[in-house]
Order: structure tokens, then C-alpha cells, then sequence
């Protein structure tokens, strides 16, 4: 026969408790400049003690301001927040670069997900570029190049730079980026990144298998189509009339405009949420980080209307709702700036770690992991996550999302580092620039890393060459002999 007993215990747990206004700083580090912005005005519109701060940035009333509205109470909170949290686991803005958790029972997915939800479903054009660039690409180097190619496109669509002043800026080889200019010309929409009108067509023609002789030649010769000149169009073609007018259809069908069906969101590109900018040799070289004030959304908690509106608040209810609306504008301008201090903490650190790759170019590119960061800063990693995720910095080299200056380490045999990223680059540059006469085996590779302090396997080499689509040495050896004038 068993026996029912009752008994009490004591034990000890943590248990991080989260209250609505650390959810909010969390919630802040997560958001790019742009969508705080419009976290902000949603705050504007319902908090009467808040207004925006319309003083110039650095200024000396500015800094005044933000030292009576900040306690350093407040803003130890944030920062225990920040790390507590999800403890389980020379560029000008104006010019052509720039148009380029849990914790606890928190569940702070459900926070994630109830901004998400205000936002447009409407997908930009760059999100669906950028969707595709990745499932089409492994390297972290092809992944930033081809960032930077779709915020060069124009509002049809076309890719119109040189591809020559893009190698140059980003420090890579010509062939590289022709080969992704290749690749990027077969995504969706039909015709995206084409060079001009002709090229646009050749694409979508290309793609219905209607790009003969007769209709490469009409597209050399656009001009006078628009001239109306069908007699001569007919004679260079090498076609009588009637078939002439079966091929004008045939172009009138295309889309001379491959991203007009994402309307006014067509040139949306990333807006930088940092910039950096080279020193002058006078002032000591080196990096300057700072905040882009052009998009960062800067409140004020307005005292004097609080003061003079609770002298005549009489009734209860009146006094805690304005007691609640000044902590929670209070909380709002401490977690903002909290929000800034941490992400320049993480991209002078970015900056500083990849100096290489600013100075030289994208195969300097070193292994960096998140913790190595969050190390060098003395922050958790989880913090330094929420800040790289969906954050850009504007770059002589352009702009590039936080997280791509991270990669994997390869460690040779000699116990030098190497980043992933850097050697497959290598890699491509040699295979890119061999000469058709002499094919460059995996072997051969090998020794020429090998003398550049790379140490890798054969198999290595292999799985790394045809993870990037590049094909054997015998491949190569055809199609570079195929290609020989």
C-alpha cells in the first residue's frame, strides 16, 4: 500500500525579469536608424512630454540636455539589459556610394514580431535582390560586392558603372566582378543589372530563346527602330518585311523597365546607420565612427510642459498618467542612448579589427567572430549580434551590413590564421587572372599559397574552387581556350 506525503523545499534560481521599459532598450538596439525613426514618431504621437531635439548634433545646449536626461541609474539598467539578455547562446553621404531574443519568459521573438507586423509587406527591390544574392552565393566577399552592385543600380534597373571604378574601390580583380555582373544578370526580375536598353532585351529574349542572328542585329541597331527606318532595318537583318514586324512585336512585349513592378520602391538602398571617415595625417590618421545624423532620430523630454501641466493636475488618475508618460520618455532618451554608445562601441571595434581591408582591399579581409568583438569590448555576444544584424556603416568602399566583416578562421599548418573568405578570394584572383596557355592545376595552387604563408590541403583548394563555381583545370582550359581571340 503506498503512501501520500507532502513536503516544502527552499531552493535558489535566477531568473531574469524583464519590465516593459528594458524590453524597449532591447528592442531599440535590434532596430536600423530608420526603423527607430518610426518607433519614434509612433512615440511622438502619444507621449505629450516628448518633442524632437531639432538642435544641431555636438552642440553645447544639446549636451546639456542629454546630461539632465539621463541618470546613471537608468542607464546601468540598460546596459545589465543589454547583457542579461539572451544569455543562452572617406565616405560621403551624398555621394553616389550613399544612393547605394529571448530571455527568461520573455519571449522577446513576440516583440521582434509585433514591429515586424507594422511594417509593409511590400518586399523593395534590394530585399529581393538581396534574398537571392544569398542563396546564390557562399562567400561573405561576393555577398558584399554584390551589395554594392544593387545599390548601383539605376530606377530601370540598369547597372550602368564601370566596372573597372568598382574593382578599384573595393580591391578586387575586373574578372571578379564581371563574373558576378554574369551571375546577377540571371536573377528576377528578367533583365535586372543589364548595362542598357539592348542588353536589357538580349536578356528577356535570351531567356524566351528568341535571340537569333536576325535579333542580335535589330538590337545593334535600335536606333533606327526609333527612326522608323524599317526598310534598313529589314536589309541589315537579312529579313523581308513581314518578319521584320513579327520581331518589332516581339521587342515591344519585353520590359524595357525590369524594376518597374516594385513602383516607388524600386532604388530603395541601405542607408548607412554609421559612418567612417579617414583622418587627416594632421590630426593623427587613422578612422573617424560616428552615428549618421542624417537619418538618427534625436527627442527631448520636455520638463517645463511637465512642471507647468502637473500644477494643475488635481485628480489622481491625472497624476499617475503623467507620472507614467515622464518615466517612460525618461526611458526612452536613456535607451536611445545607450542604443548609440553601444553600436559606435561595436564598429570602432569592426573598424579597428578589419583595418587591412579598408586600407587594401577585399582579400584582406581577417577571420573575426562575434565573440572576438564582444571580447575586445566587454560586452556579451548576444548584445553584439542584435547590433550587427540589419545595421550598415557607410565605407570609402561603400556600404556594407555590420555583419559581413565577419568570417570563419582557417588555421594553417604553420599556426597562421587566415580568414575563409580572404583565401577563396585568393583563389579566384589566381584562376582569374592565369594565363589560357598555362592552366594553374589545384597542385600548382597549392605551392603558390604555400609561398604566400598558406598552408592548405589539395582537397582544400578543390572544395573551396568548386564551392565558388569554378571549374577544373581541364574545364578552364577549354573554356579559356574557347574564349581566345
Amino acid at each position: 500500500m503506498s503512501s501520500i506525503s507532502q513536503s516544502l523545499k527552499l531552493g535558489q534560481s535566477q531568473q531574469l525579469v524583464m519590465t516593459p521599459q528594458l524590453q524597449q532598450a532591447i528592442k531599440l538596439l535590434q532596430l536600423s536608424n530608420v526603423e527607430l525613426a518610426e518607433v519614434v514618431e509612433e512615440e511622438l504621437a502619444t507621449n505629450p512630454l516628448l518633442e524632437k531635439d531639432e538642435r544641431e548634433p555636438g552642440s553645447s545646449d544639446e549636451n546639456n540636455a542629454a546630461e539632465n536626461n539621463t541618470s546613471d541609474n537608468g542607464k546601468d539598467e540598460i546596459d545589465e539589459a543589454f547583457e542579461k539578455s539572451n544569455t543562452n547562446d572617406d565616405f560621403d553621404p551624398g555621394s553616389s556610394m550613399a544612393d547605394i531574443g529571448m530571455g527568461g519568459n520573455s519571449k522577446f521573438e513576440d516583440i521582434e514580431n509585433s514591429f515586424e507586423n507594422r511594417m509593409s509587406e511590400d518586399k523593395t527591390l534590394r530585399q529581393h535582390l538581396i534574398d537571392q544574392l544569398h542563396m546564390t552565393f557562399e562567400d561573405n566577399r561576393d555577398h558584399m560586392i554584390g551589395a554594392l552592385l544593387i545599390d548601383h543600380l539605376d530606377e530601370s534597373g540598369y547597372l550602368r558603372e564601370d566596372p573597372e571604378e568598382l574593382a578599384e574601390k573595393l580591391g578586387c580583380s575586373i574578372e571578379r566582378i564581371n563574373t558576378l555582373i554574369r551571375e546577377l544578370k540571371g536573377f528576377d526580375p528578367t533583365g535586372i543589372f543589364a548595362h542598357d536598353l539592348a542588353d536589357c532585351m538580349a536578356l528577356q529574349l535570351s531567356e524566351r530563346s528568341q535571340l537569333d542572328g536576325p535579333m542580335t542585329t535589330l538590337l545593334d541597331h535600335l536606333d533606327m527602330l526609333a527612326n522608323h527606318d524599317f526598310k534598313g532595318l529589314a536589309e541589315i537583318c537579312g529579313v523581308n518585311e513581314t518578319y521584320l514586324k513579327d520581331m518589332i512585336e516581339e521587342i515591344r512585349s519585353l520590359n524595357p523597365k525590369p524594376a518597374a513592378e516594385f513602383d516607388h520602391l524600386v532604388v530603395q538602398t541601405a542607408i548607412p546607420d554609421v559612418i567612417m571617415k579617414r583622418l587627416p595625417k594632421n590630426l593623427g590618421g587613422g578612422w573617424r565612427v560616428e552615428l549618421n545624423t542624417e537619418t538618427l532620430p534625436r527627442v527631448l523630454v520636455n520638463n517645463e510642459y511637465y512642471t507647468e501641466v502637473a500644477k494643475s493636475a488635481t485628480q489622481k488618475k491625472d497624476k499617475e498618467y503623467l507620472s507614467t508618460q515622464l518615466q517612460n520618455a525618461n526611458w526612452l532618451v536613456r535607451a536611445m542612448d545607450q542604443r548609440a554608445q553601444t553600436i559606435l562601441k561595436v564598429a570602432a571595434e569592426i573598424i579597428e579589427q578589419q583595418d587591412a581591408f579598408f586600407n587594401y582591399g577585399i582579400e584582406f579581409l581577417k577571420p573575426l567572430k562575434l565573440s572576438d568583438i564582444a571580447e575586445e569590448i566587454d560586452m556579451h555576444e548576444s548584445t553584439v549580434s542584435r547590433v550587427t544584424t540589419n545595421k550598415y556603416i557607410g565605407t570609402p568602399r561603400g556600404i556594407f551590413e555590420l555583419k559581413y566583416f565577419f568570417s570563419t578562421a582557417l588555421v594553417s599548418e604553420s599556426g597562421a590564421t587566415h580568414s575563409a573568405e580572404a583565401v577563396k578570394a585568393r583563389i579566384k584572383t589566381l584562376t582569374d587572372e592565369e594565363d589560357p596557355k598555362k592552366i594553374l592545376s589545384d597542385d600548382k595552387i597549392v605551392a603558390i599559397l604555400k609561398d604566400e604563408g598558406i598552408d592548405l590541403a589539395r582537397r582544400t583548394v578543390a572544395k573551396y574552387r568548386e564551392a565558388m563555381n569554378i571549374g577544373s583545370s581541364v574545364q578552364r582550359r577549354k573554356q579559356k581556350k574557347h574564349l581566345a581571340p
